[in-house]
């Protein structure tokens, strides 16, 4: 998938991947796309629920080794 922007948040622990991820969607325009790279296996949980929550769309997440790919459109 192609992101117009990424966030690299590998070696966070939860709730951080989802707070710097808050923060950069807010100076992101509607309807880009953000690319988070994590290893928190808990973001495969917290993503979907952070998105229902927010009202922007999960698009999906893709796994290389340990890194974990979630894709986000600005609502």
């Amino acid at each position: 998938m192609k992101a117009d922007i990424t966030l690299d948040t590998k070696g966070l622990l939860c709730p951080m991947p989802v707070l710097k991820t808050q923060k950069k969607i807010k100076e992101m325009s509607s309807g880009q796309i953000l690319e988070v790279l994590t290893d928190d296996q808990g973001a495969k949980e917290d993503f979907p629920a952070w998105c229902e929550q927010t009202g922007n769309e999960f698009l999906g997440i893709e796994e290389e080794g340990e890194t974990i790919k979630v894709f986000i459109k600005k609502a």
